[in-house]
């Protein structure tokens, strides 16, 4: 029996024109996906050249720049990009990094809080990197300066600028302070 297509697919997604909108496909849903302000991202590359430079050092795996996508479902195709993240090694494919998305979920999916983002769209996001199969979800509030890490979708714990962020058995001996993601 032949699959039957349901909406949008992440094929049709990355074969569109850059024409400077982003876009996401959520179950089959294309939706488009506001700019990031200043802020954001330079919150994003801190903790991105964070995790590089340890993830480099280290020999770890890859870790991927905003915008990278990332298809984490199937008929009906969700296709995510998270504003950094973490791949270890060991789930890279033989033939390296693709040349369209990623066809699995990070280990680690990285997502900043933008002024315009609502509490909805953000627990939508983490629901879904970790039914994806996502390990570890950390959220960055660059207001309250914090990162809030979803183990699972209840396994959450909130840092503050004064403690210690790590990367849990998922980023083995990540240590950052979470001031370091804001300055």
């Amino acid at each position: 029996m032949a699959e039957t297509k349901t909406g949008t697919t992440a094929e049709e997604l990355i074969a569109m024109p850059d024409d400077g909108v982003r876009r996401e496909v959520v179950k089959g849903e294309l939706r488009e996906v506001p700019l990031a302000d200043a802020s954001h991202g330079d919150v994003a590359m801190n903790l991105g050249a964070l995790l590089k430079n340890h993830v480099k050092a280290n020999d770890l795996g890859r870790v991927p720049a905003a915008e990278t996508g990332f298809i984490i479902t199937r008929n009906p195709d969700t296709t995510r990009a998270p504003d950094t993240g973490f791949i270890s090694k060991e789930r890279i494919p033989t033939e390296g990094v693709p040349d369209g998305y990623w066809e699995l979920a990070p280990d680690l999916a990285v997502e900043v809080v933008s002024p315009n983002d609502t509490a909805t769209e953000v627990q939508e996001k983490i629901r879904e990197w970790i039914e994806a199969g996502v390990r570890l979800v950390w959220v960055v509030y660059p207001k309250t300066k914090s990162v809030v890490v979803h183990k699972s979708l209840k396994d959450i714990e909130t840092f503050t600028e004064e403690e210690t962020l790590t990367g849990e058995g998922v980023l083995p001996g990540f240590e950052c302070v979470v001031k370091e993601i804001f300055e």
